[in-house]
């Protein structure tokens, strides 16, 4: 089966250009101008991956990624005209796996895709991890509390499943962007203290009283268990 793409952009000449150069590295492509279009066509066709990007008509690309954070948790590639850091960090604290700054060169778009899809679709773990209150299912990429389902990105799971599986060692910040590889390392340090932000906060994990993920000054992060209150 083909693997679908979703562009939203409203330069629609880009469109039907990257339209035609992936479509032949075997992707089906849906491209909308306008982000309402985007939205009905993520519900209706489920595509394995958004290419979403900032500059948007009545909105822009960190609103409508913050719509589809809220509902799914499909990996977005968000496209920076300006290719502001800024930006850029915005948009992994929104939730985006990956970014590219205008203009680019197809090719990088496509290695971009790629190796976002193979985070995203790793050989299968069927490992299940219970860590106090916490449960990771590694084969259904699921992170539950108590029995609830957390909504967590590919970086968010990647970051959590890591640390899980490793109880007690600190995993420095290289450790971490090996499970989130294809960043830049120009914002390296804020990509993985920024997941490890947004991974507390879906956790409801207090930093001063950590339950889940703790702080090493210094070196690092470490999981300390699911009923912890080490701080």
């Amino acid at each position: 089966m083909n693997t679908t793409l979703l562009i939203i952009d409203d330069d629609e000449k880009l469109n039907r250009l990257l339209v035609k150069y992936l479509e032949g590295f075997g992707f089906r492509l849906l491209a909308a101008a306008h982000p309402g279009k985007g939205m009905e066509l993520l519900k209706q066709k489920a595509p394995d991956l958004v290419i979403l990007d900032v500059m948007l008509p009545d909105t822009n690309g960190f609103e409508v990624c913050k719509q589809i954070r809220a509902s799914s948790s499909v990996p977005i590639i968000m496209l920076t005209a300006r290719g502001d850091l800024m930006d850029r960090v915005v948009g992994l604290e929104l939730g985006a796996d990956d970014y590219l700054p205008k203009p680019f060169e197809p090719r990088e778009l496509v290695a971009r895709i790629q190796s976002v899809l193979r985070r995203t679709r790793q050989a299968p773990d069927n490992r299940l991890l219970e860590r106090g209150r916490l449960t990771i299912d590694l084969g259904r990429r699921q992170a539950m509390i108590d029995g609830a389902q957390i909504a967590l990105t590919t970086n968010e799971f990647n970051a959590l499943s890591l640390l899980a599986s490793h109880p007690g060692r600190v995993l420095d910040r290289d450790d971490i962007l090996q499970e989130l590889r294809g960043m830049d390392s120009e914002a390296f340090n804020r990509t993985v203290d920024i997941t490890i932000s947004r991974l507390r906060q879906k956790l409801g994990d207090d930093p001063r009283a950590p339950r889940f993920i703790k702080t090493v000054w210094g070196a690092g992060y470490v999981f300390v268990g699911g009923d912890a209150q080490d701080a």
